[in-house]
């Protein structure tokens, strides 16, 4: 059994797991989530604020004395769509460079493969399509796990095409969505430029086909969950690998538009700090099962986290990874 600590930046939320990865699938994970915002205002500026890296800074410094409290010997850090697209991202790495990390902004390549090898540890053989939407893209990523005959029990991965998309909660919402209540045509409109944008991703597949099955992750995807069943308080249980159709998605859509920020806020199942990107959330959702012709979604609550511990215990452990990719590792102290 091999414990990491990943720490994963993304334009909205910051996130640490520590897991257990044994036999190169993750047994246990302790996962903590903070909304830093790092993307906000970045569409229009091309640049990280201050005010954003120093959320992040201070988010990652409590990140990494949790770790350390529990036991992980070694620790990673990637960074996404916010830091692939800011003029200034060096600043924010030396930032974390300076905490002892080695922080990479990996290409959404990367990030949607590694989130499919999370995600699909949860459906064996089955052919996928899996979309990490996030706040300032969406990576798809068609494929499925493989079976090692040399050594059972154990598994590959076999991407069949992965592609980055940049749709996100953030990027529709300050494109499209800050104003709130929103009309219905300015939603369409948002909705409308995120599904030409996946429609136009998809048809570069080539001959690769869409599989039945849709598995959606991010924060949206699980707070949409959660926001159809009222949960209160959130219960990842009952959210992980639930089946939300289609028509949920898009009634949600239509509910939210007439409220204001503060409004949704208070609706049951939805964390507060979400609130003012929820709605560009949806709408990029909504979008993205009309563009895949998908009648429903599952929704998981495994991510690129869960891809991020079993690539850094195959590190850690001299092994190779199920897709050849190994993260910056370095030893907490």
């Amino acid at each position: 059994m091999t414990r990491v600590a990943c720490i994963d930046i993304g334009t909205v939320t910051a996130r640490l797991a520590v897991a257990d990865v044994e036999g190169g699938r993750v047994q246990r994970m302790l996962k903590q989530s903070t909304i830093c915002n790092l993307g906000e205002g970045l569409d229009a500026s091309g640049r990280i604020s201050d005010a954003a890296r120093s959320r992040v800074v201070q988010c990652v410094d409590s990140y990494l004395s949790m770790a350390f409290q529990a036991g992980a010997p070694v620790a990673c850090c990637t960074l996404t769509s916010a830091a692939r697209d800011a003029h200034n991202s060096d600043e924010l790495l030396t930032d974390l460079a300076k905490r002892g990390l080695r922080p990479e902004v990996i290409a959404g390549s990367i990030e949607g493969s590694l989130t499919f090898l999370g995600v699909a540890q949860d459906f064996g053989q089955k052919s996928l399509l899996v979309a990490d939407s996030g706040g300032g893209s969406t990576e798809l990523a068609i494929g499925r796990l493989t079976a090692d005959e040399k050594a059972p029990g154990s598994y590959g991965l076999s991407l069949a095409w992965v592609r980055s998309v940049d749709v996100g909660a953030r990027r529709a919402t300050e494109r499209y969505l800050a104003k709130a209540p929103t009309p219905a045509d300015t939603v369409a409109a948002a909705r409308e430029w995120a599904r030409e944008e996946f429609s136009r991703a998809l048809a570069e597949r080539g001959d690769v086909g869409v599989p039945d099955t849709l598995v959606v992750t991010g924060g949206t995807a699980t707070t949409l969950v959660a926001l159809d069943a009222g949960l209160d308080p959130y219960d990842s249980r009952f959210v992980h690998l639930k089946s939300l159709p289609t028509r949920s998605v898009d009634a949600l859509l239509e509910r939210l538009a007439p409220l204001s920020v503060p409004e949704r806020a208070k609706l049951k199942g939805i964390q507060s700090k979400r609130a003012p990107v929820i709605l560009g959330g949806i709408a990029v959702i909504s979008a993205l099962l009309e563009a895949t012709g998908a009648t429903a979604m599952t929704v998981s609550e495994s991510d690129l986290l869960f891809g991020l511990a079993i690539c850094a215990a195959a590190a850690v452990e001299g092994v190779p990874a199920p897709f050849g990719w190994k993260p910056g590792l370095v030893v907490l102290r």
